[in-house]
């Protein structure tokens, strides 16, 4: 389904990324871990072509989203449905308003159709009649669980997930991982995550690769992460203290 290659990106002569490889397969839940600024959000925003890599490769389907042209990547992102770190809906629109924005925007829906598209989606995300209410009015965790409505209203067949549990209580980041797992079970969609939220990382991944210092260091399954010798990465995943230098 999607395939990085080499990719590299640096701000301010500073290298954030310095040659990433990674494949998702189709339907795989793949989680990124490592530790702040390493990297691992601008590398979400590369895939969905919202930033541009300074050398590499991001192919979807075979298409290399670097390459691609306003309208072509404007159609591209139809496929994706993406859930902000800090939710990102608009304070002046209603839930509703929030949710159905990309349909009005980029299909000809009828409005009725819409209405019972977003009522669907709330469903899907436990939130039944929220449809008036503006952002203001929701707790955290329910702002997540509207971003992720809003990310599912055009179908998508990927999922990005940048940081989805951070900023909740314990409780509620449960509740958006037990979420993820099942909206990915039910719809069959490919699903990229970001965190440092080993808890989280455990409970929705297939296979976790770890970011450090602008390159995957490591790639395995849940119980290969939670097992590996490798010190960087055991001491992420356990919480302890390392004296490596920092992520760039």
């Amino acid at each position: 389904m999607i395939q990085i290659e080499g990719v590299r990106k640096g701000f301010r002569g500073k290298e954030v990324l310095r040659g990433v490889d990674i494949e998702i397969a189709d339907g795989e839940s793949l989680v990124i871990i490592g530790r702040s600024g390493c990297g691992k959000s601008v590398l979400l925003k590369q895939i969905i072509g919202l930033l541009k890599p300074d050398s590499g490769r991001i192919l979807v389907n075979g298409s290399d989203v670097t390459r691609l042209d306003k309208r072509r990547l404007s159609e591209m992102r139809k496929r994706f449905g993406m859930l902000f770190q800090g939710a990102a809906l608009f304070d002046s629109m209603t839930v509703k308003e929030n949710i159905a924005l990309a349909l009005r925007e980029h299909t000809k829906t009828p409005e009725a159709e819409i209405t019972k598209i977003v009522a669907e989606r709330l469903s899907w995300v436990g939130l039944d009649g929220v449809e008036a209410l503006k952002p203001a009015a929701l707790s955290g965790g329910m702002k997540k669980r509207v971003g992720l409505a809003r990310a599912l209203a055009m179908n998508p067949e990927i999922m990005l997930y940048d940081e989805p549990t951070t900023g909740l209580d314990p409780v509620s980041g449960d509740m958006i991982n037990d979420l993820i797992v099942e909206l990915r079970e039910k719809l069959k969609v490919t699903s990229i995550a970001v965190t440092h939220d080993m808890r989280s990382a455990y409970k929705i991944a297939d296979s976790i690769a770890m970011l450090h210092e602008g390159k995957v260091i490591f790639r395995g399954t849940v119980q290969e992460t939670q097992q590996t010798d490798n010190p960087i990465v055991k001491n992420f995943v356990t919480g302890e203290g390392w004296g490596g230098s920092p992520d760039r």
